[in-house]
């Protein structure tokens, strides 16, 4: 029989116990995850400030606007004339008094093993009322382009992608444990939600590391769960294909090799995400209903668009090969527009003239809608208070990780070459729960799961059994 007298001393234990369990794993992610955080709330400034700025497709000086435009096979002439190569897309004015944007891409430009759709492209700005070029700027090399790159690879391909999507995965245990830490125990949850900014030296820094991280978490875990939907495993392997839009809907139509990811151009994902897996349709077949004169041309493509409902900016791709087909396409993805229920992408045979595809919002899986919808939020694009929102969801973030590495440092034994890590409870109750949860989020978030269990080996195993390591990291 358990002497049940002994319990209440217990629980003070027990709870101190969790407590430095939770501190150190804490610890131990945050050694890992700040310097991804920082990264990525660095290049998001970028990206965020660049959007304000300019257009994805980079700068431009503004346009008068004189009377009727040109056709855009005119203006695509000129474009084609200032830069020489081939016509991948054009993009149509946001307004009266902005440019039009050719994409045109160089075969000669192609490395060894480059698939036709890396092949770094060139974006040209037209004067949509004089035909007169404007800007040429490395569609794939603008700011925007090389800070969104950083953001999802570290510029070294799957490598960097796998190594963010561990770092972010990790983020969720970061801010469990902080959650845990933080959760007042002998007063009011709202009151704990204020800073106390009247203390001095590291109680001050951890006021605001604290404070700061509670209030941006939710936040952060949107940012997190938009962000590892792109990612190359949790996203590309587990969610992404069963929430994109089934082909099966238009079987007859869709047996092209390629899928809507070719009509992206280098590190910029401009597809929506619901839509980047699916089979591109082919031309040269009697399906589809009648629209356009026989065969498409850019500009019959764009007298459609803008007699269906298309306005301002969208986007016209034209076909790849001799079985591809003309793609018009206005999404928030890319910046067309600001309201994802807007999305929609139409396919017509390049020969036939006819629609083969009229792809919508509507159309889309429930995540496919939860993803454009969170993506349009992730890049504060769904209004000025998203912007601001964004910003200072930024600055906050950015807070937290300085604070904490303050924190930790003011914490360090004076001259101590040693990580000072929090030391190991020696009595842990209930650790079959704990290992419990970290499975599950090991099953959910496979590259969590590896990093957690890579920290668990490096500490019970590694740092238990050598005792310079161990005398290093306590």
């Amino acid at each position: 029989m358990t002497d049940t007298t002994t319990q209440p001393a217990d629980s003070p234990k027990r709870e101190r116990a969790f407590y430095f369990a939770a501190w150190r794993w804490h610890f131990y992610a945050g050694l890992f995850v700040i310097p991804f955080l920082m990264m990525l709330t660095i290049t998001g400034f970028i990206m965020l400030i660049d959007n304000g700025l300019s257009n994805q497709l980079g700068s431009a000086p503004r346009v008068v606007a004189t009377g009727e435009a040109l056709p855009p096979s005119v203006q695509a002439k000129s474009a084609l004339d200032s830069v020489p190569g081939q016509l991948i897309q054009y993009t149509s004015p946001e307004a009266e008094d902005r440019p039009a944007y050719f994409v045109i891409r160089n075969p000669a430009d192609a490395k060894p093993g480059m698939k036709p759709w890396e092949i770094p492209a060139k974006s040209v700005a037209v004067d949509p009322y004089s035909g007169e070029v404007t800007a040429v700027n490395s569609k794939t090399e603008t700011l925007y382009a090389w800070a969104n790159d950083i953001h999802g690879t570290l510029l070294i391909g799957d490598t960097g992608d796998r190594l963010i999507e561990a770092a972010v995965s990790l983020t969720l245990v970061l801010i469990a444990t902080g959650i845990y830490m933080w959760w007042p125990r002998e007063r009011s949850v709202l009151s704990a939600l204020v800073p106390n900014l009247t203390k001095k030296g590291r109680a001050l820094f951890k006021e605001m590391h604290v404070v700061g991280g509670v209030w941006v978490s939710v936040f952060l875990v949107l940012f997190i769960l938009s962000g590892l939907a792109w990612a190359g495993v949790w996203g590309g392997k587990l969610v992404q294909p069963w929430s994109s839009y089934p082909a099966e809907k238009k079987a007859s139509f869709w047996s092209s090799d390629l899928t809507h990811a070719s009509l992206n151009h280098g590190p910029l994902d401009e597809v929506p995400w619901g839509l980047e897996l699916t089979p591109m349709p082919e031309s040269g077949t009697a399906e589809g209903t009648v629209a356009l004169p026989q065969p498409a041309t850019l500009d019959t493509v764009v007298m459609w668009a803008q007699a269906n409902g298309f306005s301002g900016q969208y986007r016209v791709s034209l076909p790849a090969g001799d079985k591809g087909v003309w793609t018009l396409m206005r999404a928030s993805q890319s910046e067309d527009t600001v309201a994802p229920h807007e999305d929609r992408t139409v396919h017509f045979d390049r020969y036939t003239g006819n629609m083969l595809a009229d792809i919508g919002y509507a159309d889309y899986s429930l995540m496919a809608k939860s993803m454009a919808q969170g993506i349009a939020l992730h890049k504060g694009l769904a209004g000025t208070w998203n912007y601001v929102l964004n910003f200072v969801l930024l600055s906050v973030i950015l807070m937290v990780n300085v604070t904490g590495i303050i924190m930790w440092w003011k914490r360090r034994p004076q001259g101590a070459k040693r990580l000072a890590a929090p030391p190991v409870p020696q009595d842990m109750p209930m650790w079959k729960g704990a290992v419990l949860i970290a499975l599950v989020l090991a099953m959910a978030f496979p590259m969590a799961g590896i990093a957690l269990l890579a920290v668990i080996a490096v500490d019970v195993i590694v740092l238990a059994n050598v005792p310079r390591l161990k005398r290093i990291v306590s």
